[in-house]
């Protein structure tokens, strides 16, 4: 290394010199070596955000892209034992899913409110539990009037589908989605209990907790607030996925917010 001596300087002041230029040169290399860090740190989080992004991209993509089922047309979800539960969005698809889908050994969930909606739980040759009614039961109760006049609970009852028809007495008309309820009505307690989560098909869900708990990886729970539908709507993309259109049509209507774990 060859080191420059001035001449009309001392040996002393020749050293002071070149021990200033040498801290100028360390400060420089550190300020180098800090910016270098900093940039590497915003690179990091560049990629990082562009693989969430990216991973939101895809989740869109199969969600658009993926076979839609011919029960989400209604409103549904599966319970916590696994079985598939229907709900009517207004009187038409009442009215569909009672003619149409409503079978022996199902069970046809209503209440006494006007303008319920109607939920079957499709049996399947099998016999629901205790978990199952009680959910179908929350999901009446959420989904009805209830929900957007802030009430807690609601006045449900299930019955057979063959206890279901249009028949009146002479001179009476039952409206589309309305129908008559014949026979013993069985109440159940039930409560507003709404959830929404994202299961392994990519399908947006919204009922009970326990039945988003246990077929969702991710899901947010939902109390009755103020937050209009698609301002909660946007939130619930970011944290679960989905779009916003597909969310906004899962929910209830009413005002909405999010329950803090």
């Amino acid at each position: 290394m060859d080191i420059t001596l001035f001449v009309d300087k001392s040996l002393e002041e020749n050293a002071a010199l070149h021990y200033d230029r040498a801290k100028k040169v360390a400060k420089k290399a550190e300020g180098a070596r800090e910016s270098l860090e900093q940039n590497r740190k915003k690179l990091a989080e560049l990629e990082r955000k562009r693989d969430r992004e990216l991973g939101r991209q895809e989740e869109q993509r199969k969600a658009v892209s993926r076979k839609k089922e011919w029960y989400e047309k209604f409103r549904w979800f599966v319970s916590s034992e696994g079985f598939l539960v229907i709900g009517g969005r207004d009187a038409t698809s009442n009215e569909v899913i009672i003619k149409k889908h409503a079978e022996a050994n199902d069970l046809v969930f209503h209440t006494d409110m006007a303008g319920s909606p109607f939920f079957i739980v499709k049996a399947e040759g099998k016999s629901p539990g205790e978990a199952t009614l009680g959910e179908a039961a929350d999901a009446t109760c959420t989904f009805s009037r209830a929900w957007k006049l802030g009430l807690q609970t609601s006045s449900v009852f299930y019955v057979n589908p063959e206890q279901v028809s249009k028949k009146t007495k002479a001179g009476e008309y039952m409206g589309k989605g309305a129908f008559m309820i014949y026979g013993k009505t069985n109440y159940i307690n039930n409560k507003a209990n709404l959830a929404v989560g994202i299961n392994a098909n990519n399908q947006i869900m919204a009922g009970p907790l326990d039945a988003i708990k246990a077929h969702c990886g991710k899901f947010v729970v939902l109390i009755q607030g103020s937050e209009k539908a698609s301002a909660v709507a946007k939130y619930l993309k970011h944290v679960i996925g989905g779009s916003v259109d597909e969310i906004i049509r899962a929910l209830p209507s009413g005002g909405f917010k999010v329950k803090k774990k």
